[in-house]
């Protein structure tokens, strides 16, 4: 057998990692191909719709109703939270799946639902401009934010966490980085928190998240770093290979982003939360989706009705 020549073996590799990556985030591909690894999502609660006509002085509901339909804003590249399926145009994952159950106590069924996929950069912006009525996409809660657009909830309280191959025992928590190759989207506040916090880690940024699964599977980086909710729905990808590990070392409240002054709109929102946590809607969509990575579902975090 012939022996490669100098430089055939990185294009090799390069071309195993894409492979790779593209088994991890394609959804369903053309009729015939083999379906993706790992467990696929099931059993995806129906919500009752309820008519919402007693929800009144909101006027992104009023501007939804003449249009027939709610524009939501979302991610589309976070498997089992919000990943758009590129064959399909259909989105799914457990923050779609919010999306869903608020927007059935508003009125509207899954079909009256426009998905559109907002860069975090951007969100602020979108809903200020109308572009979006809600967004609903591992939206952090905090006071900086609050100056400029509303929230619902909290839903869900992420943290940041790590991502580390399956047969990996060496990794179980932050302390454990030192000499380490950890990689996270560049200027993150992940990454920032680990730059800060943990110096003696070596550090690897790239632009987008899934670039980092892409090197942590073929072997070129140690783990993987952001909210543990993220990492969760890469190990259900292929849960045979990735795992979370260790302690959350941040708190990150998600919720549903509302134009600022729509005090009606968040208000109704934060009762459709109520609500759907207390009926075990809220279980369901968690088990079907972020559950598959193998992670319990844990206690919906109170919601805060400022």
């Amino acid at each position: 057998m012939r022996r490669p020549r100098r430089g055939e073996g990185g294009v090799v590799k390069k071309i195993v990692a894409l492979a790779v990556l593209t088994a991890l985030l394609a959804g369903c591909g053309k009729e015939g191909t083999p379906p993706p690894k790992g467990p696929q999502p099931s059993s995806l609660p129906s919500y009752q719709v309820q008519s919402g006509a007693g929800i009144t002085g909101s006027p992104t509901l009023d501007e939804a109703r003449r249009r027939g339909h709610l524009v939501v804003g979302a991610k589309e590249d976070q498997p089992y939270l919000g990943q758009k399926n590129p064959a399909t145009g259909e989105y799914s994952g457990f923050d779609i799946e919010i999306a869903k159950m608020v927007a059935a106590d508003l009125g509207f069924t899954p079909e009256q639902i426009e998905f559109r996929t907002i860069a975090s950069a951007n969100r602020e912006t979108a809903l200020q401009n109308g572009q979006v009525d809600y967004y609903v996409g591992t939206y952090t809660i905090n006071d900086n934010r609050k100056k400029l657009v509303g929230f619902a909830g909290p839903y869900y309280l992420a943290g940041q966490s790590l991502l580390v191959r399956r047969n990996d025992n060496t990794i179980q928590g932050p302390e454990d980085l030192a000499g380490r190759k950890v990689c996270s989207a560049a200027g993150s506040t992940p990454y920032q928190r680990i730059q800060k916090q943990y110096p003696k880690a070596r550090l690897i940024a790239y632009d987008t998240y899934s670039a980092c699964v892409d090197n942590l599977i073929t072997a070129q980086v140690d783990a993987v770093t952001t909210d543990n909710t993220i990492l969760m729905g890469y190990a259900a990808k292929v849960p045979d290979e990735m795992k979370v590990v260790g302690p959350l070392f941040s708190q990150e409240p998600y919720g549903i982003g509302t134009p600022k002054n729509d005090t009606v709109l968040r208000g109704a929102l934060n009762d459709a939360l109520a609500h759907h946590q207390e009926n075990g809607d809220w279980r369901k969509a968690y088990d079907a989706t972020l559950g598959l990575s193998g992670v319990p579902a844990p206690t919906p975090p109170p919601i805060d009705r400022y």
